[in-house]
């Protein structure tokens, strides 16, 4: 009789918009790369918005934003970001914060919840958040959504539905009340079989002896 391996189960909350969320989704990656037992890891992306206001001021940047949100000036919010760029460059990533524009998540979460049911979830999350922070784009537009779920492979008929209408609302609901209930104040956060947390964009090495230690004590 075959024996079943046991899944090791990851989920992850973040936000499309969030600088350390992608770091961290390429730290997670790097972790998996040197993870003997990488095909026992199952990943499940949960919804948390940073900022659930609807409504975004076009004339504002991403800089007068953060300077709003901290208290400081936006010379103060371009050197934060230039640093986070140089820590995202480290893990792989090109950041443009020059051409970021600032956009409610909810509906890209929506989205991405729905591209999970078709196996697409990680490509979802990749697509979507090269679009905020390298290319420039409006992932709070729906046209823009919708180019971008035809990238992914996601039928545009039913992307168009899902955009369009409200489904997968109660997901993304669902995933920011779980998070108040585990106690996730900040993200990215990861968490191994429901006991293991992880807070922020940890290096690849501290997820990586997680997942080890999670393997060692797991029957397979």
């Amino acid at each position: 009789m075959e024996t079943r391996v046991k899944p090791i189960q990851v989920e992850i909350w973040s936000d499309l918009v969030c600088p350390f969320c992608y770091i961290g989704k390429r730290h997670f990656e790097a972790a998996l790369a040197g993870f003997a037992e990488r095909g026992r890891v199952q990943v499940t992306w949960k919804s948390f918005q940073l900022d659930p206001s609807p409504e975004r001021d076009p004339s504002k940047s991403i800089y007068d934003l953060l300077a709003e949100k901290y208290g400081h000036d936006v010379a103060w919010a371009r050197t934060v970001s230039n640093q986070t760029s140089a820590m995202a460059m480290a893990a792989g990533l090109s950041f443009d914060f020059d051409r970021v524009v600032p956009a409610n998540t909810f509906q890209a979460h929506r989205l991405a919840h729905f591209a999970a049911t078709k196996g697409l979830g990680s490509a979802a999350e990749e697509r979507m958040m090269a679009a905020y922070f390298t290319e420039g784009r409006n992932i709070g537009d729906p046209a823009t959504l919708l180019k971008l779920a035809a990238a992914i492979g996601l039928d545009a008929d039913e992307a168009s539905t899902v955009i369009e209408g409200d489904a997968f609302a109660a997901e993304v609901r669902r995933d920011e009340d779980e998070a108040r209930t585990v106690g996730v104040n900040g993200v990215p956060f990861f968490l191994i079989e429901k006991e293991i947390p992880i807070h922020g964009a940890q290096p690849p090495e501290v997820i990586l002896q997680a997942l080890q230690a999670v393997a060692a004590e797991q029957p397979r």
